[in-house]
């Protein structure tokens, strides 16, 4: 199943499955969401939940007792449940189930608010803790940006001049080795080069925002306020870039496997919530 919301401007759409956006669209029909191609990447904009990226054996102990979970977690594959629609704007709920507690022994809800205002689509994820204990968790976004033509056309202008300091993964973690990306007044031409080694993960960026630009002119800008991580990302001769506001990232070698002790966990107290968000503006 899919819902549509819409306003005079643009128009998205979010499969039930995930409560994935898999299409933002102008009043021009231009597509701005990659089209999942299982060709290189059959996802468009998935949640990460309840981790962001890989764990250290794929698993992790609460009280000592050993738990699995996949790459990005577990709440993309599910249904989410649709709970609430207006014209411009849609909640999707996901609650922790038999299913879920095997995996992650926590009570929740997970809901994906997506609300459409003139030229931009706003995603907030917003988390509750419905147990008595202490609930750990990191949450991300990993929107796919339709970049249609010549790759090597785009470029990133991140929002501030700054040290672009990005960690390289091994075997899905996180290394000690980091890089800085090379930018000419905050601009950094895109090509695939740059992500031979798998994606750019920033653990922290003073930019909050990131502009796509196609011929050297503003296309799509992502605004990531409530997220201190990014990463950056793309498949060789892929025709899409992702740009990923997280919070958390990949476990290192070195990590314990306590889930609480989690370099960039979040931890959220019984019966309280949590909210992010972050937007894609068509320019």
């Amino acid at each position: 199943m899919t819902t549509t919301i819409s306003n005079s401007i643009l128009s998205a759409s979010i499969k039930h499955s995930g409560a994935e956006l898999f299409s933002i669209k102008n009043n021009q029909n231009n597509e701005y969401i990659w089209e999942g191609n299982p060709d290189f990447w059959g996802k468009h904009s998935p949640v990460l939940f309840p981790i962001v990226g890989t764990l250290k054996n794929n698993s992790y102990k609460i009280n000592d007792k050993e738990y699995h979970l996949p790459r990005h977690g577990f709440a993309r594959d599910l249904e989410f449940e649709l709970i609430d629609k207006s014209e411009n704007r849609v909640v999707f709920s996901l609650q922790s189930s038999t299913e879920t507690l095997t995996k992650y022994p926590f009570e929740f809800e997970l809901q994906l608010i997506y609300t459409l205002n003139e030229s931009s689509l706003t995603l907030e994820y917003k988390v509750i803790n419905k147990g008595d204990t202490t609930m750990p968790f990191s949450i991300g976004a990993h929107p796919a940006i339709a970049l249609p033509g010549n790759f090597d056309d785009y470029a990133l202008e991140f929002e501030k001049e700054e040290a672009l300091k990005y960690y390289i993964l091994e075997n899905d973690l996180i290394s000690s080795q980091t890089k800085i990306l090379e930018t000419t007044h905050n601009i950094v031409p895109l090509n695939y080069e740059l992500f031979k080694n798998d994606a750019l993960i920033f653990k922290t960026l003073e930019s909050k925002s990131l502009t796509i630009l196609k011929d050297s002119k503003p296309y799509v800008k992502v605004a990531y306020n409530d997220f201190p991580s990014l990463g950056i990302w793309t498949k060789e001769n892929a025709p899409f870039i992702c740009i990923e506001p997280w919070l958390g990232y990949s476990d290192t070698d070195e990590n314990s496997g306590d889930l609480y002790k989690k370099e960039g966990i979040l931890t959220l107290e019984e019966n309280k919530n949590f909210s992010a968000k972050f937007s894609i503006t068509i320019l």
